[in-house]
């Protein structure tokens, strides 16, 4: 492993960084910027602007209204169907129709963070929620405990009046008991015609009927999942955009379809007639920098040779054929921009080595980990290559390839250019629908390590904001809670920052964010979480939610016993807020219920209120001071004088 590290490592020629200063944060932003285009590419989150997209393009599936039926009379129901019926958009499409008028929309977390006993949590449902719990790639022992605690949760669900759609796993429907048997509700693949068609009217594209009766396209649209229906139509899309004005429909429905043309068989006999090392190092090459220059390509298959430990030809190397030729041997066109001839032979002779060469997985990860830390490589070929690495490690099931990519990358030897590389990785690891939770546990694990290194910890907050806070942002906001806790210096900053963003974003968030500082200001062991507190703790929002004005209570609590230039401005500013006599006793009630009976830490804020009412003598500010003593005298068991008579 040690071997792998370093040989791509050492062909690292860009200066390597420590973690910090300009260089380093313009590739962050790089970052930020990457992940940010592809979000708006992507909308497979359950943010609202992505489920008001989705509603324009959703056709209901066979099936919908029992399962809508479901919902309503029972608050919950278990969406089933076969894989690439489209069950996970039709369990948020019957959330989303629901009214919002309180609560929000979002996914309950899939991984146990901070020790969470239970598989589903009730301190997650706030009344009114609306609530998805995606299990369709759950293996046994997730469904089997998730089952165990759903009886319990439903009940808590219909308590704080919330719904709750969740999608099962086809595949273990065997194990589904029988005393929920009466929340399931089946769908069908919808039509897919009719998704496409949809998909392009929603597009401005409206092609005729015999523009879309080809036998191609029948085909097409009967064998795949509907996703891959609507990945169909944005692919037209992209080429009505990108075409000239004098291509129609046609045109651009035959370059979609042809991006989907299977070359799996050509490919295996291809590679059946050649044994020759150096041609499939060529093939493997080209398929992952499909679109580079020919030195991009001729590098790419020397270094392959050279991981392989393949032996060199012995060849003087005017006698040999020139990268031409080569090419031409493998049906490549030699060009500025290198490409098979034939589309979608790249697709293949990838698929083909990841499938049929198992046993050189690991090589071939530590060989693009190589090619992409070279920083003679443009960006964009750069990012394809990673793209297509990461298609095959996720289809065959070596998820750990990916974060291990990002983790070496990431490393205090590693060059700055490489944090946009990272956070690509962890993104599209995230966004794979059968191994996105093994990324959010990596993350997790991450987060807590103290071993993490700063460029890795710049990394997560970069992927955290960017890409898991869209899908999961309950589990976004604790790993960045983490990030922050265990950082130093900018990164620290960042990680703050960020946290204070998503908090901010949803009464939700805030909440949840509130009870998590307060549980470590009350533990004493994280200075970054009185450095939360200060920055989020709100003195009118969320005012009469007992739950909030506790976990204000306990902070202020930790807070006014550090010194005093660290809470004097938080509290001027609360104090300013109690000069409106709406917000007069219920923020003193907080700032007194702070300092509880402890008569120090009370008299530490009755003098900074004093001082702050000196800077500004009249009525309001004294009957502001006046209200905090009284609540003060309470909080301390004190009865007002008239009481005591």
């Amino acid at each position: 492993m040690t071997d792998s590290l370093s040989s791509f490592i050492g062909e690292a020629h860009g200066s390597v960084h420590s973690g910090d200063g300009p260089q380093f944060n313009f590739y962050v932003q790089a970052a930020q910027r990457l992940l940010g285009a592809r979000e708006r590419r992507r909308p497979h989150s359950i943010a609202a602007e992505d489920r008001r997209r989705l509603l324009e393009r959703f056709v209901p599936p066979p099936g919908l209204q029992q399962a809508r039926d479901r919902l309503r009379t029972e608050r919950a129901v278990l969406v089933d169907g076969l894989p690439g019926s489209g069950r996970r958009t039709a369990a948020l499409m019957l959330l989303h129709e629901l009214p919002d008028d309180r609560g929000s929309l979002h996914e309950l977390p899939d991984t146990s963070d901070d020790d969470t006993a239970l598989p589903l949590d009730p301190a997650d449902i706030n009344p009114g929620d609306r609530l998805l719990l995606d299990l369709s790639e759950a293996e046994e022992a997730r469904f089997l405990g998730v089952q165990g605690t759903l009886s319990d949760f439903r009940s808590r669900v219909i308590d704080r009046g919330a719904h709750l759609a969740v999608v099962l796993p086809h595949h273990l429907g065997y194990l589904l008991r029988s005393d929920v048997r009466h929340l399931m509700a089946e769908i069908r693949r919808p039509d897919a015609r009719r998704v496409l068609a949809v998909h392009l009217r929603a597009d401005g594209i409206l092609p005729t009927e015999e523009e879309v009766a080809g036998p191609e396209l029948a085909a097409f649209l009967n064998r795949v999942p509907i996703a891959d229906v609507a990945a169909l139509g944005d692919r037209i899309r992209r080429y009505r955009n990108a075409s000239t004005a004098d291509h129609g429909f046609p045109h651009w429905l035959a370059q979609a379809l042809s991006e989907q043309h299977d070359q799996t068989s050509r490919v295996a006999a291809d590679l059946k007639a050649t044994t020759s090392g150096r041609h499939r190092a060529l093939l493997l090459s080209l398929a992952m920098f499909h679109g580079a220059t020919p030195d991009v390509v001729l590098a790419g298959a020397n270094n392959l040779l050279r991981m392989l430990s393949h032996p060199p030809d012995p060849t003087p190397r005017l006698e040999r054929a020139d990268l031409h030729a080569e090419l031409d041997a493998i049906h490549a066109l030699s060009t500025s921009e290198v490409r098979f001839r034939t589309v979608g032979y790249d697709r293949a002779v990838r698929s083909h080595f990841w499938t049929y060469l198992p046993d050189i997985r690991r090589q071939l990860r530590d060989w693009l980990g190589g090619r992409v830390a070279d920083p003679a490589m443009s960006p964009a070929v750069r990012e394809r290559a990673i793209d297509r690495f990461a298609d095959q490690a996720l289809r065959v099931d070596r998820p750990e390839d990916l974060a291990w990519l990002a983790d070496r990358w990431m490393s205090s030897r590693s060059s700055a250019h490489l944090v946009p590389q990272a956070a690509q990785a962890l993104a599209l690891g995230l966004h794979d629908d059968r191994h996105g939770r093994f990324f959010r546990q990596r993350i997790y694990d991450w987060s807590l390590s103290r071993d993490t290194s700063d460029q890795l910890r710049r990394v997560l907050i970069v992927v955290c904001s960017q890409t898991m806070a869209r899908s999961h942002p309950d589990q976004a906001l604790v790993r960045l809670h983490h990030v922050a806790r265990r950082s130093r210096g900018s990164t620290g900053e960042e990680a703050e920052r960020a946290v204070i963003d998503l908090s901010r974003s949803d009464d939700r968030m805030y909440r949840k964010m509130l009870a998590r500082l307060s549980d470590g200001i009350a533990l004493g062991l994280w200075p970054a979480d009185l450095t939360l507190f200060r920055e989020l703790a709100d003195p009118v929002r969320l005012g009469g939610d007992a739950t909030v004005r506790k976990s204000l209570a306990t902070g202020w609590g930790g807070l006014l016993r550090r010194p005093a230039p660290e809470w004097t401005g938080v509290v001027e500013r609360w104090l300013i807020t109690c000069q409106d006599a709406r917000c007069r006793e219920p923020v003193a009630e907080v700032l007194a219920a702070g300092c509880g009976a402890d008569t120090v830490v009370a008299g530490r804020l009755f003098r900074a209120a004093q001082e702050w009412r000196r800077k500004e003598p009249g009525a309001p500010r004294a009957d502001v001071l006046s209200c905090l003593l009284q609540k003060l005298d309470t909080a301390q068991g004190i009865e007002p004088y008239g009481h005591a008579a």
